[in-house]
């Protein structure tokens, strides 16, 4: 059974994930933003702020 969680919380659920998948696969930033929208269902506005989020933190050497 799906439980319901506020926009907010999955918002953070998804920059966690991103973060975490970009240390253990170093698979391209784009790539993640695009799994992690389509894995916490997130509109295309939350899309677009997960993607820009970690373009402006990004480390250097990073894509």
């Amino acid at each position: 059974m799906a439980t319901i969680m506020p926009q907010g919380e999955l918002m953070r659920r998804a920059v966690k994930w991103v973060g975490d998948k970009r240390t253990e696969t170093g698979e391209p930033l784009a790539a993640l933003c695009e799994k992690a929208a389509m894995q916490f269902n997130l509109s295309p506005k939350d899309a677009a702020f997960l993607d820009g989020f970690f373009k402006e933190h990004k480390e250097p050497g990073r894509d």
